[in-house]
């Protein structure tokens, strides 16, 4: 019986320790910067700590691993043990808007490759639109690395070069 006793003890002692981290008692574990991060600054992971907030404030967006922000840019001043949402964040620019672009369109066994304008900024992973100079044809692709664009979708016309292929009609 003192066995017993003994044992409804220690597990009495031990609860706190298995209870949910994330149950709505207890709020939820995020993701917080430990100092504040400037816009621009890209984010390391020892510039983050978890930190937990109550249930009745969690939105959608919020960060809750570290792996969602380390090695990212910030958009805007995060300031130290605040929540950073997801949308706070991108990856860092390594195409600028208006850069001439190596643009890449792979199709089985045929690989060609063309310069292009970056109409847009965008970091690895981002989809930015690149215009062909000879053509003015406007392509949709995936940055890859500094310069280097891969082609996601066929070119289309550009939308400031109508084609009229109606015939007029004498009167």
């Amino acid at each position: 019986m003192v066995r017993l006793c003994i044992f409804v003890a220690a597990l009495l002692i031990a609860a706190p320790a298995f209870a949910a981290p994330n149950s709505a008692a207890n709020g939820m574990v995020v993701v917080v910067p430990n100092r504040d991060i400037g816009r621009g600054e890209t984010i390391g992971e020892s510039d983050l700590a978890y930190g937990t907030i109550p249930a009745s404030t969690v939105f959608t967006g919020i960060a809750t691993s570290v792996d969602q922000l380390k090695g990212m840019e910030a958009r805007r001043m995060l300031r130290a043990n605040e929540v950073v949402r997801t949308d706070d964040v991108r990856h860092p620019i390594v195409v600028q808007k208006g850069a001439i672009v190596t643009m890449t369109f792979e199709a089985p066994g045929v690989t060609l490759t063309a310069s292009g304008r970056a109409m847009g900024e965008g970091g690895v992973g981002d989809t930015i639109t690149v215009q062909n100079p000879a053509s003015f044809r406007m392509i949709s692709g995936v940055v890859t690395g500094p310069g280097s664009v891969k082609s996601t979708m066929a070119a289309t016309p550009a939308a400031s070069t109508p084609r009229n292929n109606s015939l007029a009609l004498a009167h």
